[in-house]
């Protein structure tokens, strides 16, 4: 199989320069990565390719031997069996470019630094879930809301630190301030590497002499604290929106987490949503319905006014261009679609009953009789 040319892969010209090979690496990592993509053996390989390219382009001097002699001037660099994943060398490029996006899993396997992993994701506080209801009049034209949450801030006596005032931390002895400790075992088939979770400095590093009284040491304390999120017109319910860095802070001036919000439709008095939409039943009186009317029908703006048209049926669908939810990301908006009802009344005056009497011995007022043909329409018109 003949190996595809890296900057391809990555998919940028020769003169990229490092800033965008790095910005081209992270949008096909955050794409193929192995946790987004659970069981698939071809994201995973085009991952590895991305890799692979990444490593080399990144790397001034792998960079020049590629751009001089292609793939044939890298072949003592992986080794005989060709790039590994041991071979990836930028683990300080992997944090930053894909940061703690995601949680343990095939990395920690390919890479062997789960300790490290560990030790990020443990400085890194919690994600928060929040579901905002909105109206549809609300989704129809975005709004910004205030959100009142409880969370875990940092310490304002020692700013996350976790250290007492006039006091310090130090650097661990243990793991010397990696966080992780190696240790090496011998056996017949060679010498091996663990790498475990410091559990002296629980993988931070750092040492606390003397704990901040007032948060524990941990760095962190519950507070209520009020934040605002844009919403944008025409988000449905599922959608959810990231607040990045507004969650939990993290233990001892680890990141913060983030808040992601969730969008939940409250049912609507008039409407239902049939993706952008909506759809409002509108009942009409007999006499409307045989001599037509102009009526006034709700809209998400107010109220519009429509036309009935004389010999009106029961079921027939009114379309109100635009009036519908705006599509997300997109320009427009979806219909509003009125369906007529006409209303039988249940109780009728002894006026009302004369009036009725003599409007059935009229000519024409009964409905037809089923032709031969009848069932097969209704069959038609119910789908069956």
């Amino acid at each position: 199989m003949v190996q595809k040319e890296y900057y391809e892969t990555l998919g940028i010209d020769r003169n990229a320069s490092p800033e965008e090979i790095k910005r081209a690496y992270r949008k096909l990592a955050m794409k193929y990565h192995p946790d987004r993509n659970p069981g698939d053996k071809k994201a995973e390989e085009q991952f590895k390719e991305a890799a692979e390219a990444y490593e080399v382009l990144s790397d001034p001097q792998k960079k020049s031997t590629y751009d001089q002699f292609g793939h044939a001037g890298l072949k003592g660099s992986f080794g005989g069996g060709g790039f590994q994943w041991s071979d990836f060398t930028h683990y300080s490029d992997f944090e930053d470019i894909l940061g703690n996006l995601f949680g343990g899993g095939i990395f920690g396997d390919i890479f062997g630094t789960r300790a490290a992993r560990r030790r990020a994701n443990s400085q890194r506080g919690a994600d928060l879930q929040v579901k905002l209801k909105l109206t549809f009049a609300e989704i129809a034209k975005g709004v910004e809301k205030k959100l009142r949450i409880n969370r875990l801030a940092t310490c304002g006596d020692c700013g996350g630190t976790g250290a007492a005032r006039g006091t310090s931390s130090k650097i661990c002895s243990a793991c010397r301030g990696t966080g992780e400790i190696r240790q090496v075992s011998r056996s017949f088939f060679g010498q091996f590497v663990h790498v475990i979770t410091c559990n002296v400095c629980d993988g931070s590093g750092q040492v606390i002499t003397r704990t901040c009284p007032r948060c524990g040491g941990e760095g962190r304390l519950r507070a209520a604290s009020t934040i605002s999120v844009k919403i944008p017109a025409g988000v449905m319910d599922g959608n959810y929106i990231p607040l990045r860095g507004k969650g939990n802070a993290g233990p001892r001036g680890g990141h913060p987490g983030d808040v992601i919000v969730f969008i939940v439709e409250k049912e609507d008095e008039y409407f239902i949503r049939q993706d952008d939409d909506i759809i409002c039943e509108m009942p009409i009186s007999f006499s409307q319905a045989a001599l037509g009317d102009e009526i006034e029908v709700p809209t998400l703006d107010g109220l519009a006014k429509i036309r009935i048209p004389p010999g009106t049926q029961s079921g027939k669908v009114f379309r109100l261009k635009g009036k519908g939810i705006p599509h997300l990301r997109a320009y427009g908006s979806g219909d509003e679609l009125i369906k007529i009802v006409v209303w039988t009344p249940a109780k009728l005056s002894q006026e009302a009953k004369r009036i009725f009497a003599e409007l059935a011995k009229v000519e024409g007022t009964q409905p037809p009789k089923p032709g031969k043909n009848f069932w097969g329409k209704v069959k038609d018109a119910l789908g069956m």
